[in-house]
């Protein structure tokens, strides 16, 4: 783990904290978008009762590496991450996928972020650069993962991330 954010208010990018604390069923202690229910405001405008499946959002180290070689300048929390994580193909992660976090926090995957306009605000030009095509011709979403927290725990810079993937077949990200 490279670096841990949170911020209680609904700001696009997030302080580095020095740790974070997951809390079961709601998220990260003190973050805006932790709760049983969708903190995000454009899903709370749709349907406030939906379940939060966007309680925990990844970013790997290799997306900014990316960024900042385009030019970008972003660090870690930069683009609202909570966990910027380093050597997991994050992206690559089947729904369900289990990261356990330092000694005891466990997060679920649920989804992609779908980046939104704030991203754009943030630095012209980064929304494109976030989303690709594959061979396709498929939309892909670079911005990171998202997850539900199952077990709590303390997590800080330089714990380890332990993958486990869930029983095959596997079913691809899709954006939550």
């Amino acid at each position: 783990m490279v670096a841990v954010s949170r911020d209680t208010g609904h700001a696009f990018s997030k302080p580095l904290e020095p740790s974070i604390r997951l809390l079961a069923g709601l998220g990260i202690e003190g973050d805006a978008h932790c709760g049983v229910t969708v903190k995000h405001r454009s899903r709370v405008a749709v349907d406030p009762t939906q379940p939060n499946l966007r309680q925990v959002h990844f970013i790997h180290e290799e997306l900014l590496n990316e960024l900042n070689a385009a030019g970008f300048n972003v660090a870690p929390g930069r683009m609202g991450e909570n966990i910027t994580t380093r050597g997991i193909d994050l992206l690559g992660l089947p729904v369900g996928a289990r990261l356990k976090l330092g000694e005891s926090a466990e997060v679920e995957i649920t989804g992609l972020r779908n980046p939104c306009a704030q991203i754009e605000a943030f630095r012209p030009g980064l929304l494109k650069a976030v989303l690709g095509r594959d061979a396709e011709g498929r939309l892909v979403r670079k911005a990171g993962i998202m997850g539900i927290v199952l077990a709590g725990g303390d997590i800080r810079p330089g714990d380890a991330i332990t993958v486990t993937l869930p029983a095959q077949p596997h079913r691809a990200l899709d954006r939550v």
